[in-house]
């Protein structure tokens, strides 16, 4: 978004005149003569003439001035992020299934009211046939874990306790007829515990522990299955599993602990070992990913006139969000260009070519075809012919040849939405039954505000785009296209070697703008910010990123409460006190969050408390703080380690009269 100026004091003339009225009666109330004959009036108006000159000069600096070289070196706020949800999709029908095509919308209610509507990225088949049992095979016997696998807080070892070749995960297909010869989209959720924690920047992609066999029992025997994709890295991390269906091949027979007929399919463990074996929240049907984002199409902005610096042109829906992975368009004349948010495509005459986004026109010469985009506002702007190529008119299309063929717009933090609220089907989808977010959508930030962008602009100038202090790793952690809220850099930390100081090794910790006491990020965004680091570090730096370590932490007090207080009300509000002031987002003397490592200050638990409206005193000096459930030393200062976090836990406050 660009940064707008502020206007420190907007008195003008006339509301200077009314203001020193209105102070008359307070402080002479002898004078009671307020018409403009008055000459007091006629001093009073000449001393607001010449304030209003003074409050103009005052909007020319210094706020002012600091803003405006910030425009000029090209700083701009970040742009708002998409939330994203995993959808379950059921069919209308037990037999038929049905294709749910890419750009398929569903809603949900946001906080304001209005629908927050979430897009599929890609299309799948959603199978009739549901999932009715889940089974475990250690390599000698079975365990049914199907009342596990569909109840919230279980968890189940999909290859048994201690993973060998011969270890399997089976999969009950209920259909009433033949199995389904259409892909099957399943989706393992991973225990957080056990999932990859750390993502290194630069690093190799690592095979996975295991490697498996994906079958089908035709009645007889075991038969191989093809699979379009794993992204569970061995059931390390969450992720899809779709396979081909085997269609009638299939045959329905008990299996292990489940005596009813069903259609199997089976995980197999066939080499690699494991340190700590898998471990799943639960594994399920028809499940895919979507974002708090909508496709929109084939916008025309304008027509060319051949002059330099066109534009600004705006799209009609913002922010653009970036796409996960650029594509590669190839034009006339072997010409590549490489779309990472917006297609634009200028038809100069011979058919419409795809126009590149570039971040500065000014490092590009006079014929490349390219432009800068704001994904904040959605304004677009085109060269001057030395740095950048101007679109030429096309008398053709005088007023229709500069197009938005494509791109993705949405963001924002009202569409983190709670479990099982996205269940409008938008998109007409023949034979789709209901829908539903088995868990909470998350990861939607706003827009940077100004003055966050002000703090980051020092830090910013300073670091040039090169991560070498640690101050840079932090700044480059928050700019990364992911939902960071807070970064923190630990120099000479690497995670296998928690207490060992290793040269060039730099973990950050990550926070993300999630809901809850202990904001923990995702896969996903680790991996993100440690692709934006690799990009900025020097080639001799090891750097990590993973989530911090939090710290339970829970005040007990005993308060006395003023005769007039409700003792409900100061219990709340005291909570509610303690709970934001250790929080990891909120927390901390500047509200920003609690200090990475920040010791837990008595006198400061005791302000407070003493603060809350209705509260007289601590009865006996009576508070104290249990730290990881266990009772620190009475009224004094509990340390935490470097890089560590408060999670704070629900206060126990005995609320009382004197």
């Amino acid at each position: 978004m660009p940064l707008t100026a502020p206007n420190l004091d907007d008195r003008r003339y006339d509301d200077l005149v009314a203001e020193a009225r209105s102070l008359i009666p307070r402080y002479l109330p002898e004078w009671t003569n307020h018409n403009d004959a008055d000459p007091g009036i006629t001093l009073l108006q000449l001393f607001a003439w010449f304030t209003d000159l003074l409050v103009y000069r005052l909007n020319q600096v210094p706020e002012l001035n600091f803003v405006r070289f910030l425009q000029l070196l090209g700083i701009q706020t970040a742009p708002a992020t998409p939330a994203a949800v995993d959808l379950a999709f059921t069919t209308a029908k037990p037999t038929v299934d049905v294709v749910v095509p890419a750009g398929t919308q569903v809603s949900g209610p946001g906080a304001d009211g209005k629908p927050v509507v979430f897009e599929l990225p890609e299309g799948f088949t959603a199978i009739a046939a549901p999932l009715t049992a889940v089974q475990t095979h250690d390599g000698f016997a079975y365990r049914d874990v199907t009342t596990a696998n569909l109840t919230d807080g279980s968890q189940l070892t999909p290859l048994g306790p201690y993973p060998k070749p011969g270890s399997a995960l089976l999969l009950g297909l209920a259909a009433p007829g033949p199995c389904t010869a259409n892909p099957i989209t399943l989706m393992a959720y991973v225990d957080p515990g056990r999932e990859l924690p750390v993502a290194q920047a630069g690093a190799l992609r690592l095979p996975p522990p295991a490697r498996f066999a994906y079958e089908f029992f035709d009645g007889v025997a075991w038969q191989p299955l093809r699979v379009e994709r794993d992204e569970t890295a061995g059931l390390t991390v969450t992720g899809r599993i779709v396979l081909f269906g085997p269609g009638a091949r299939a045959v329905k027979k008990p299996i292990g602990q489940v005596a009813a007929p069903l259609h199997w399919l089976r995980v197999r463990m066939l080499s690699g070992a494991y340190e700590r074996g898998p471990r799943l929240e639960r594994i399920a049907l028809n499940t895919v990913p979507a974002r708090a984002a909508v496709t929109v199409r084939d916008e025309v902005l304008g027509g060319s006139n051949g002059l330099a610096n066109q534009g600004p042109f705006t799209l009609s829906q913002a922010p653009v969000v970036p796409l996960t992975r650029p594509e590669t368009v190839r034009g006339a004349g072997g010409r590549v260009a490489a779309v990472t948010s917006l297609r634009l495509e200028v038809d100069e005459g011979s058919g419409f070519e795809v126009w590149e986004e570039v971040d500065d026109l000014a490092a590009h010469d006079g014929d490349a075809l390219v432009y800068v985009l704001d994904r904040t506002t959605g304004e677009l702007r085109f060269g001057d012919g030395l740095h950048g190529a101007i679109p030429t008119a096309n008398p053709s299309r005088p007023a229709t040849n500069i197009v938005a063929r494509r791109w993705l717009a949405g963001g924002g933090s009202r569409g983190n939405l709670g479990a099982g609220t996205v269940t409008t089907v938008v998109t007409a989808v023949p034979g789709l039954g209901k829908v539903t977010n088995p868990l909470p959508s998350s990861g939607g930030a706003d827009t940077e505000t100004v003055a966050a962008a002000k703090l980051r602009a020092p830090a910013e100038l300073k670091a040039k785009g090169r991560a070498v202090t640690a101050d840079d790793f932090e700044l480059l952690a928050r700019q990364a296209p992911a939902n960071v809220a807070r970064a923190h850099a630990l120099p000479l930390a690497h995670p296998s070697y928690p207490d060992v100081a290793v040269p060039g090794a730099v973990t950050v910790l990550v926070v993300p703008d999630a809901p809850g006491p202990s904001p923990t990020p995702a896969p996903a965004t680790l991996a993100a910010v440690c692709a934006w680091l690799d990009a900025h570090r020097l080639i001799t730096t090891e750097v990590f990123a993973t989530a911090p370590r939090y710290r339970e932490v829970r005040v007990v007090a005993d308060l006395v409460v003023a005769p007039d207080a409700d003792p409900a009300v100061v219990h709340r509000d005291a909570s509610a006190a303690l709970t934001s002031w250790l929080h990891p987002l909120t927390g901390g003397t500047d509200g920003q969050g609690w200090p990475f490592g920040g010791t837990v200050f008595s006198s400061d638990l005791f302000r407070v408390v003493l603060t809350t409206p209705g509260v007289l005193r601590v009865r006996d000096n009576q508070l104290t703080v249990e730290l990881d459930g266990e009772r620190q030393a009475f009224c004094r200062d509990v340390e935490i380690g470097a890089g560590e976090l408060l999670l704070p836990l629900d206060p126990e406050l005995t609320v009382s009269y004197a």
